[in-house]
C-alpha cells in the first residue's frame, strides 16, 4: 500500500523507524498508566489507537499520513504490551487460580499464532474484492470489535500479600510518576525479578528474527510463489509449543537452557542446509522457542507484585525490543548462522540463571 501511493524504499524505512522509536519510548510509561489508572481501560484505548491510525492511511495516503498512523499504531501497542498479561494473572489471582496462567496465556498465545493463517487467506479475499481500502476498512472494524471485546473484560486487582506488595500499593496511592518508579524499582532491585526479567527480554529480542524467515526459506531453493504457504507452517509450529508451554511450569531453567540449546543446534542445521527439507528445522526450532519463552514468560509473572505487574513486565518488553534490534544487525552481519550461535548464547544465560537462583 505505501509502495502503492508513491513512497519511496526510504520512506518506508522511515515509517517502520518511527514505528519502533515510538512503541520503545511509550513502552514502560504505558505500562506505568495501565497499573495506576486501568488496565482494562489501557486495553481498550490501544486498539481504538490503532483503529484511528488505520482509518488516517485511508483516508490521508501521504507520507504524514503513514507517519501518524504509524505513531498511533505504536503507542497502542505500547498500552497493550504487558498490560493484557498483568490483567490476565491478577483476574486469576483474585479466584485463587493463578496456578492456571501459564496454560491460559499458552492458549492465548497459541490461538493468535493460528489465527494469522486466516486472517492472511482473509486478506488475499478482500483486497481481490475492494483493494487495500477494503481490507483496511475491515482491518478498522475488527480493532473496534477488539476494543468492545476488552472492555467487557472484568479488571480485578489482588489483594497485596507480602511486605513488597504493600510498599508498592503505598507508592501508588502517590500518583502516576511513583507508580512507575514502584515499576522500575521492583526489576531494579528485587533479584530474582532482575533475572527473570533479563532472560524474558531476551526470548522476547529474539522473535525478531521471524521477519526474516521468507529470506531463508527462498535461499534454499524454494520457489517465490511457494514461499508464502512454507512460511505459515513456521506459526503453526510456535502455536504447537506456545500451547505445550502450559504443562512446563514445573521445568527449571537449567532444563529450559537445554531446550532452547537443542533449538539453536536446529536453527543453526537451517542456516547450512540450503533444501527445502531446511524448513522443517526452522519450524521444530521455533516451537521449542514458543515453549520456552511461554513457560520464562509466566514465571517472571509469578515473581512481580500485582502493583506494578503491567510496569515491570513492560519493562522487558522493552528490553525486548533493544535485542530486536541487535537481532537485525546479526542477521546483516552473517544471517540466520549468527543468530543461531546469539540464540546459544541466551540458552547459556537460562543455564546461568538456575546456578544464581540456587545460589540466593
Amino acid at each position: 500500500m505505501f509502495v502503492d501511493s508513491g513512497l519511496s524504499p526510504a520512506q518506508v524505512s522511515a515509517l517502520l523507524t518511527i514505528w519502533s522509536v515510538v512503541g520503545i519510548v511509550a513502552e514502560v510509561p504505558s505500562g506505568a498508566l495501565a497499573d495506576r489508572f486501568s488496565r482494562r481501560g489501557a486495553l481498550v484505548a490501544s486498539t481504538m489507537l490503532q483503529a484511528i491510525g488505520y482509518a488516517l492511511w485511508i483516508a490521508e495516503p501521504t507520507f504524514v499520513g503513514f507517519a501518524i498512523g504509524f505513531a498511533l499504531w505504536g503507542s497502542g501497542s505500547s498500552l497493550s504490551s504487558g498490560t493484557f498479561e498483568a490483567l490476565l494473572y491478577d483476574g486469576l489471582a483474585v479466584s485463587h487460580a493463578e496456578d492456571r496462567y501459564p496454560g491460559v496465556i499458552a492458549r492465548a498465545t497459541a490461538l493468535g499464532l493460528v489465527a494469522q493463517i486466516p486472517a492472511a487467506g482473509l486478506a488475499s479475499a478482500l483486497f481481490a474484492l475492494g483493494g487495500f481500502a477494503l481490507v483496511g476498512w475491515v482491518s478498522v472494524g475488527v480493532c473496534l470489535l477488539v476494543s468492545v471485546l476488552a472492555w467487557a473484560l472484568p479488571d480485578h486487582r489482588a489483594p497485596a500479600d507480602d511486605a513488597t506488595d504493600s510498599t508498592e500499593a503505598t507508592d501508588d496511592d502517590r500518583g502516576y510518576l511513583a507508580t512507575l518508579r514502584s515499576g522500575l524499582r521492583v526489576v531494579g532491585s528485587v533479584p530474582v525479578v532482575r533475572r527473570a526479567a533479563i532472560v524474558v527480554a531476551m526470548l522476547f529480542g529474539l522473535d525478531a528474527m521471524e521477519e526474516y524467515f521468507p529470506l531463508q526459506i527462498q535461499s534454499a531453493g524454494v520457489r517465490t510463489a511457494w514461499v508464502p504457504i512454507l512460511v505459515l507452517l513456521i506459526p503453526l509450529g510456535g502455536a504447537l509449543g506456545a500451547a505445550l508451554a502450559g504443562r512446563g511450569s514445573h521445568l527449571s531453567s537449567r532444563a529450559l537452557g537445554m531446550l532452547l540449546a537443542a533449538a539453536a543446534g536446529l536453527l543453526g542445521l537451517a542456516a547450512v542446509w540450503t533444501r527445502p527439507a531446511g524448513v522443517v528445522a526452522i519450524v521444530g526450532f521455533y516451537g521449542v522457542y514458543r515453549f520456552v519463552l511461554g513457560v520464562s514468560e509466566a514465571g517472571l509473572q509469578r515473581q512481580l507484585p500485582n502493583t506494578a505487574r503491567a510496569t515491570a513486565t513492560s519493562v522487558a518488553a522493552l528490553g525486548g525490543e533493544v535485542v530486536g534490534l541487535a537481532v537485525f544487525g546479526l542477521w546483516a552481519l552473517g544471517g540466520l548462522g549468527v543468530i543461531s550461535v546469539a540464540v546459544l548464547l541466551v540458552a547459556a544465560v537460562l543455564h546461568r540463571t538456575s546456578r544464581a537462583g540456587a545460589a540466593t
